[in-house]
């Protein structure tokens, strides 16, 4: 999974079954410039897979003059917000659920981020939460 808030509420994702690479991430990027309108600053981990060869390219070829990308320093969890609604959708809503499969799993968090999506307060709290109000 993969995911993006916005400082006045918003919430965006993508699930898929396997694992996300740099393709993957261009066309979540992709998506992201089709429903914000304006300028789009990214503010991510460290990751390698952040700072592909396909990222740059995918830059170069014209999304850096609507996409800003940031890197956060180091291992810094308490400075990204996303990590505030990753952790209120294991801790709080999903807490004691146990899975049958990938499925189940993904079903559940689709209904999970359906109830966090109608309360932006959560969302904005994360933003508060990383002192970025």
């Amino acid at each position: 999974m993969i995911s993006a808030i916005s400082p006045v509420g918003k919430l965006y994702y993508r699930v898929q079954q396997e694992a996300f690479n740099s393709l993957a991430i261009i066309g979540f990027l992709i998506h992201l410039l089709r429903v914000i309108r304006g300028p789009v600053l990214v503010i991510w981990d460290g990751a390698m897979i952040h700072r592909s060869k396909e990222i740059k390219a995918f830059l170069a070829d014209g999304a850096a003059k609507r996409l800003q990308l940031e890197r956060l320093p180091g291992y810094a969890p308490d400075l990204n917000p996303d990590e505030g609604i990753w952790a209120y959708l294991k801790y709080v809503e999903l807490r004691n659920f146990c899975a049958r499969d990938l499925d189940h799993l993904g079903g559940a968090l689709d209904e999970a981020i359906k109830r966090v999506r109608r309360r932006p307060r959560i969302v904005k709290g994360c933003f508060a939460g990383a002192g970025m109000v």
